[in-house]
């Protein structure tokens, strides 16, 4: 008897992630797992959602509640009632989300409070930083869940650190949970479309991009698009790199960027950026224009925490703008660099990675077959209900 899971996605990264468990259950598990997918329209631009469907072959939503842009409150709200609403209809087993956004909190809310059990993908994962909208949602998040995978040891040992018992036995539940260190399911996905983009991406033709010869940058979180300080010392920080590596800084922005960058950075600082040759700002790319990006690009400077992780996938040095990350082992591994959005540290993190005639990429996110056990999990867990 097959099972039924509820798929709560909202943003960009839950619509990549996804693709993974979609994947593993198109391929291995199709007479055993039934996935109804629910967008609820966090992220509406085709550049930022739809396309992804298209080009990852991403089964197209069941439901899509369109709550779009909105407070966090309010944004929040509108999820919960839409979720609340279809969970009521369809009565899965399990409902399944990603990471940290507010789609992932509203469903856990959702779900906790009709008492379907959640599965958290990407669990244990902390910044430390509680001014961060993302950290209350995943630890809220993993506080209402039944079935929690971690990406990493790290994450894994920060549940335990929060009280989550390792040695729980099934059948598992919000009061008795069972946490995984399973690897990524990015990491599925970065080796499963790697091969597809390469054959299929033009985006260095489009540019006029060279092997090594650029360096990619992505910014779009809102403690640095929103502080005009913060964003002055980025770019500028950018620029000085420019100079100081005579390549190319490819920097597909992200919308809220593009908006602010006008009234955040300085005139002066504005003007010079428009005019700089070295810089090509583009508009958001699609999943394998991205990955493309990543594995051809000389270096990767960031505030995505998932493209810290691609960099390191592809074996690319980073640079974090931030305060912290919650994926430290790739700092610890010496492949990152916590520059935050300091000018001086982020040109001092890009002349120690330099000055490194080697880095080190252990394999710190699993064997590339997350999904598959993530799907063999929710089997094992609804088998262990019934019996």
């Amino acid at each position: 008897m097959a099972i039924n899971i509820v798929t709560i996605i909202g943003a960009r990264p839950q619509i990549i992630k996804a693709a993974a468990i979609s994947r593993a259950i198109s391929r291995v598990f199709s007479g055993q797992i039934n996935e109804i997918i629910v967008h609820t329209g966090q992220h509406y631009d085709d550049n930022m959602s739809a396309v992804f469907f298209e080009e990852l072959s991403i089964p197209r939503p069941q439901y899509n509640l369109n709550v779009g842009s909105a407070s966090h409150g309010l944004q929040t709200a509108r999820m919960i009632e839409g979720i609340e609403d279809i969970l009521l209809k369809e009565k899965p087993d399990f409902l399944v989300l990603y990471g940290d956004t507010n789609s992932t909190l509203a469903g856990a809310i959702a779900a906790s409070k009709i008492h379907v059990p959640v599965v958290h993908i990407e669990a244990g994962l902390r910044s430390f930083n509680k001014s961060m909208p993302e950290e209350i949602n995943r630890v809220m998040c993993d506080h209402c869940s039944s079935l929690l995978f971690s990406p990493t040891l790290t994450g894994y040992q920060n549940l335990i650190r929060e009280g989550f018992n390792p040695a729980n036995k099934a059948p598992f539940s919000a009061d008795n949970p069972k946490i995984v260190h399973c690897g990524d399911v990015m990491y599925d996905n970065s080796l499963h479309f790697s091969v597809l983009a390469e054959k299929r991406s033009n985006i260095l033709n489009t540019h006029g991009l060279e092997e090594n010869e650029f360096i990619l940058s992505t910014i779009h979180r809102d403690n640095n698009t929103d502080q005009p300080d913060r964003l002055n010392a980025i770019f500028s920080a950018l620029m000085r790199i420019s100079s100081m590596s005579r390549k190319k800084i490819v920097l597909p922005l992200h919308p809220r960027t593009a908006k602010l960058l006008e009234s955040n950075l300085s005139q002066a600082l504005y003007e010079k950026l428009k005019q700089h040759k070295e810089f090509i700002l583009i508009p958001p790319v699609s999943f394998l224009d991205m990955i493309r990006l990543e594995q051809q690009a000389s270096m990767v400077i960031t505030d995505s925490g998932g493209v810290q992780k691609e960099a390191y996938f592809f074996r690319k040095p980073c640079i974090i703008l931030r305060p912290e990350t919650e994926w430290k082992e790739i700092v610890e591994t010496g492949a990152a660099i916590i520059g935050d959005a300091s000018e001086t540290l982020i040109i001092n993190a890009y002349e120690q990675l330099m000055q490194k005639r080697t880095l080190s990429y252990p394999p710190i996110f699993g064997d590339g077959k997350a999904a598959e056990f993530i799907c063999s999990e929710m089997l094992a867990n609804a088998t262990a209900k019934t019996r």
